[in-house]
């Protein structure tokens, strides 16, 4: 059987497997070779694909818990992009594994010459930076600007609310914390302030009254959450918004600038399609903890431990799936009755947006990005 070069491997496949009863190596293999086939036509056999040397030696790592067995699955590709996207596809419609039930969950597919390039990047970047001798004078002005930009951010009224040092001008922008508040500084943008949180503070409140209030959230639910919220309780004049899936705090000075000129009114923002989805209607189930209750969760948090895993559970916390950390979002859309989430790392804002939407009841994790929400966290 050919060997694809470790040279030539374009990409890997990294997936999940989730199975109902005791498993091996070979009757993983066997099903992703067997269940697959005829699926996307000759060119696509992924047994002739291996023959050829185009997919590389596969590995399996699994793990016994209690009935259940989990496992990673990793597929080298010399194949190019869509090639290695239609076969990955392929294997989540795997719903069997040698005699048990199983489902196959592709975590993500990982470019490899991509990782090599950035590391090649900075280690040049290292090596350049030891070269001796050697100034950049227009390095050395730009961090020198920077930190005086970002040495010009203050502090405002008794919640010691973030801000640049321009709450004179007209015009104010709202953002929802400091880190934003430090990006737009950097941008050159010192008309601006910061909610700390979710929740609209007095000190804006009042500011909304003889200013012009223009205010820039996330490209998440959340800031179409926090959107709503503000322009309820504030005069708004102005909403803009970072483009979706990103936040303000991560947007380059160009990307500030062009999000704030496509700014639209409070009414339009809203009108246009932005509006907060409501929850579907579901049956409310209000989970009351005992002390026995916190005890199973522990456990299974500490089961999860450096697995980078979450397990997804109903209201008798019996798990109903087990899925990576970046999964938890898109596994509450498509699977009912989930109420409990246990989380091997931090809850995200996504995360939590997402739970609120599908009426879970109970977040463990060992750190939330926010706690707003009426959602029970806990960090045990």
């Amino acid at each position: 059987m050919a060997k694809v070069s470790p040279v030539s491997i374009k990409y890997m496949i990294h997936a999940s497997l989730n199975a109902e009863g005791a498993l091996e190596k070979p009757d993983v293999i066997g099903a992703l070779f067997g269940q697959t086939e005829g699926l996307l036509g000759a060119d696509l056999e992924m047994r002739e694909l291996q023959k050829e040397g185009k997919i590389g030696r596969i590995e399996v790592d699994l793990e016994r818990q209690e009935k259940r067995t989990l496992g990673l699955i990793r597929i080298p590709t010399a194949l190019d992009q869509s090639e290695t996207a239609l076969i990955a596809a392929a294997l989540e419609t795997i719903e069997r594994v040698g005699p048990c039930d199983a489902q196959i969950e592709i975590e993500k597919i990982e470019d490899v010459r991509g990782n090599k390039r950035d590391y090649i990047m900075e280690r040049a970047k290292k090596l350049m930076g030891g070269i001796e001798g050697s100034t950049d004078s227009r390095d050395i002005s730009n961090q020198i600007k920077d930190s005086k930009r970002i040495a010009g951010v203050k502090e405002y009224g008794e919640n010691k609310l973030a801000c640049g040092g321009d709450l004179k001008n007209k015009e104010i922008i709202v953002v929802e914390g400091r880190a934003d508040v430090v990006n737009l500084v950097r941008a050159g943008i010192n008309n601006v302030i910061g909610m700390n949180g979710t929740k609209l503070p007095d000190e804006i409140k009042e500011l909304a009254k003889t200013k012009e209030i223009t205010l820039f959230v996330d490209g998440d639910r959340g800031g179409k959450l926090i959107a709503q919220n503000v322009t309820e309780n504030a005069n708004v004049k102005y909403i803009a918004s970072a483009p979706d899936g990103k936040e303000v705090e991560e947007l380059t000075s160009k990307e500030i600038l062009m999000n704030l000129r496509k700014k639209v009114p409070a009414k339009d923002f809203f009108s246009r399609g932005f509006n907060v989805k409501p929850q579907r209607e579901r049956e409310i189930v209000k989970i009351e903890l005992t002390p026995e209750d916190k005890e199973k969760l522990k456990q299974i948090s500490k089961n999860l431990n450096s697995s980078g895993k979450a397990a997804l559970l109903d209201k008798n916390f019996n798990e109903i799936k087990n899925v990576s950390q970046r999964a938890v979002a898109p596994s509450l859309r498509r699977t009912k009755g989930i109420m409990v989430i246990v989380i091997d790392g931090s809850a995200t804002k996504a995360i939590i947006s997402a739970s609120e939407e599908e009426g879970v009841q109970i977040i463990v994790a060992k750190n939330f990005q926010t706690t707003d929400t009426d959602i029970k966290l806990l960090s045990l």
